[in-house]
């Protein structure tokens, strides 16, 4: 079992960077793909990005593809969300969750573990 926490969230002009951390414990971090999502105000949870448990591996949804950077540090226990040029439709809860010997799904249902979500405000 893993417990996850994210943090790194809050309100930036559009065209402005986050970075999002989120930090594992309880399990070993490496053998677990990582993921982020994001839920907009009245929507659906989407999917944003997702890691390998090596790091090789990246995924990225289309509506954050050269804007959003996912990446691990396996030594920290951590995993992150790179975010630049911020839009206002960026503007959602960010979750980070856990696949156990997972690949890096775009799917939110093949992950076990998730944190309790960080918000992001970007204003125009």
């Amino acid at each position: 079992q893993v417990q996850l926490v994210e943090s790194g969230g809050g309100l930036v002009q559009a065209g402005g960077s986050l970075r999002l951390s989120c930090a594992a414990s309880g399990s070993t971090f490496s053998s677990y793909a990582m993921g982020w999502f994001r839920q907009p105000p009245g929507k659906e949870r989407e999917f944003v990005a997702a890691i390998t448990w090596s790091g090789t591996n990246t995924y990225s949804a289309d509506s954050v593809k050269g804007r959003f950077t996912i990446s691990r540090d396996n030594a920290k226990n951590t995993v992150y969300l790179q975010m630049n040029s911020l839009k206002p439709e960026d503007t959602a809860v960010y979750y980070c969750a856990a696949d156990y010997r997972g690949s890096g799904s775009i799917f939110a249902r093949v992950y076990e573990y998730w944190g309790q979500g960080t918000q992001v405000t970007v204003s125009s």
